[in-house]
């Protein structure tokens, strides 16, 4: 076909993860345990730091909205490509194509920024915990969060409506599991330099912005733990941002892997592959760092499971909360 050939494109076709008909029951099965753990683990962060009065410091406020950009863009891009697995055919409509790219696009965003806010108030914690309270109040941190909320909506809608507002082609495949900003690009008909420029220059400015806060307020923390004298102060310290350090490392990490690699060694299923763990496995490993990392997390979920128990102690629900009780025991 023809692809400068301008048609009216309903539908899109997604190439998907993989060709191999041999690997789509396995992989279905995979993903579906991943996504289903991702959106339990989050759901599960976001009513225990809501409940939990034990967690009702900024910390958790982070934690909680950082639950929900997981479960956001896990759920803008994971039922449906759980779908196609089953599906004959892997295609998306135009307009839910449109939807899931701009729901994907504030999610990924948000998440980058939130990672941001939350490494200056380990930075406050460190640092200045005597005016933490005072610095780090419920306006600020609701000020931080709508930020990021409003900005992220703004990058959202911008990309979309100025992709979708071009001339496609009549060629409608994708070459990605989702529909994702670059490989629609690839699609388009008509000049694609102006929005390959506007995309450019949102996604260095995120990506730097944040990182650089997030850069600037560790090296403050580690100085600030260099100069403590107590052994026992500089474990705090590090027991207080290590789980966040730690989801810093691996989202970032992804994004570096995926992004900054030289054009000659740059393929599409490299892409896929790292589009697969910061989509699906990062929100599923997100929760479970800070369960099994964090003591106040531990402690609350630990008094959160023994209620549960004398509620439920009468039916089976009993010995699945007891055995989960007794892995997070294992392993806390």
């Amino acid at each position: 076909m023809d692809k400068h050939n301008l048609t009216v494109l309903n539908e899109f076709i997604l190439m998907g993860i993989t060709d191999h008909p041999e690997l789509q029951a396995p992989l279905f099965g995979l993903f579906l345990i991943i996504y289903l753990i991702s959106v339990v683990d989050n759901l599960g962060m976001i009513i225990l730091t809501k409940i939990n009065p034990s967690l009702q410091m900024p910390m958790y406020f982070f934690l909680r909205h950082l639950a929900i950009t997981d479960l956001g863009y896990s759920t803008a891009v994971g039922p449906k490509m759980l779908a196609n697995f089953v599906a004959d055919e892997n295609t998306i409509s135009y307009n839910f194509c449109a939807t899931q790219l701009a729901f994907f696009t504030v999610f990924i965003t948000r998440e980058l920024f939130i990672l941001s806010a939350m490494s200056y108030d380990c930075y406050v914690a460190i640092c200045n915990p005597l005016l933490y309270t005072v610095i780090m109040s419920q306006r600020t941190c609701w000020v931080l969060v709508a930020i990021t909320y409003l900005y992220s909506i703004f990058v959202s809608l911008l990309v979309t409506i100025k992709i979708f507002n071009l001339s496609f082609c009549g060629y409608n495949v994708i070459s990605h599991f989702y529909c994702d900003s670059l490989p629609l690009l690839s699609l388009l008909c008509s000049n694609t330099h102006e929005m390959e420029l506007i995309i450019l220059i949102l996604a260095a400015f995120d990506f730097i912005s944040s990182l650089l806060i997030v850069l600037v307020s560790y090296l403050l923390v580690l100085v600030a733990i260099l100069t403590m004298k107590s052994a026992e102060g500089k474990h705090k310290a590090f027991s207080t941002c290590g789980s966040h350090l730690m989801v810093v490392v691996v989202f970032y990490g992804t994004l570096i892997f995926m992004y900054m690699q030289p054009k000659s060694s740059h393929s599409f299923d490299k892409d896929k592959m790292a589009s697969i763990f910061y989509t699906l496995v990062i929100p599923m490993l997100n929760p479970l760092i800070y369960s099994l990392r964090n003591k106040d997390v531990k402690c609350a979920l630990h008094r959160t499971l023994g209620q549960l128990c004398s509620v439920f102690s009468q039916s089976s629900l009993y010995h699945v909360i007891m055995c989960f009780n007794f892995f997070l025991c294992a392993y806390g």
